[in-house]
């Protein structure tokens, strides 16, 4: 089944927003992640948070919306919003799903969405292998797939819209959120116990204070954590 896609607007009218909310809010498939009024906040969120899905305006002040798809290295996917038919030609050069006029209805945005839920499941069929493993954690690092056996990983880091994935030999960087590899991840033998920080229960040498000691490593421990961290290791044998 699809993860929902994650979606952010980008407009620089409120009503514009309204609209789109409004209509998202109707297909279970999208989930609304952001609200941005001009390209310098949305480049700026898109640094912060990965995005499946961006509903782009083309004409907002210092940077257009085509400019915005200019300046990135791996734009998601894109629909664009507008009041002016003139861009259709040129916007198709920059790989956007669909291009809808203003004022948007209801069935056209449903067709455009379905074009973009339907590529995303194509895609995760050809490329995404089984992500769900009972011994290991699947991951791509660069263009290649591979699986992690769950006891060779020491700790895992997030590190903006990627994560950081420790072993005892190496680490690698995962484009994948902490929220993402937590739901991979058995609760049984894994724990949250950082904003930025998962651990495997078994791999932690002690505890002091707000830290724990995994190996040659030092991973603080967040106070809303730490009660359930208490807890959870007494329980281990």
């Amino acid at each position: 089944m699809l993860n929902r896609l994650r979606c952010l607007i980008v407009d620089d009218e409120t009503a514009a927003h309204y609209v789109l909310q409004h209509y998202m809010a109707q297909v279970d498939q999208l989930e609304l992640v952001g609200n941005c009024y001009d390209a310098l906040e949305a480049i700026n969120f898109l640094h912060r948070q990965p995005v499946d899905l961006l509903f782009l305006d083309i004409n907002m002040p210092q940077i257009t919306g085509l400019q915005l798809l200019q300046s990135l290295a791996h734009p998601p996917r894109v629909i664009l919003t507008t009041a002016y038919s003139e861009f259709a030609l040129e916007s198709y050069e920059y790989g956007v799903v669909d291009y809808l006029l203003k004022p948007i209805e209801l069935p056209r945005f449903l067709k455009a969405v379905d074009k973009v839920v339907a590529s995303a499941e194509k895609e995760k069929k050809q490329e995404t292998p089984e992500l769900v493993s009972p011994q290991s954690l699947v991951i791509k690092v660069d263009a290649d797939w591979m699986r992690i056996p769950y006891s060779e990983l020491a700790y895992i880091q997030s590190w903006g819209n990627y994560i950081k994935v420790f072993t005892a030999q190496q680490m690698y960087l995962v484009a994948m959120t902490m929220t993402e590899v937590e739901r991979r991840l058995p609760s049984t033998q894994f724990m949250r116990i950082h904003k930025s920080y998962l651990i495997p229960l078994n791999k932690i040498d002690r505890m002091s204070g707000n830290e724990v000691f995994v190996g040659t490593a030092v991973i603080p421990v967040g106070l809303t954590y730490r009660r359930e961290l208490i807890d959870r290791l007494k329980e281990i044998p």
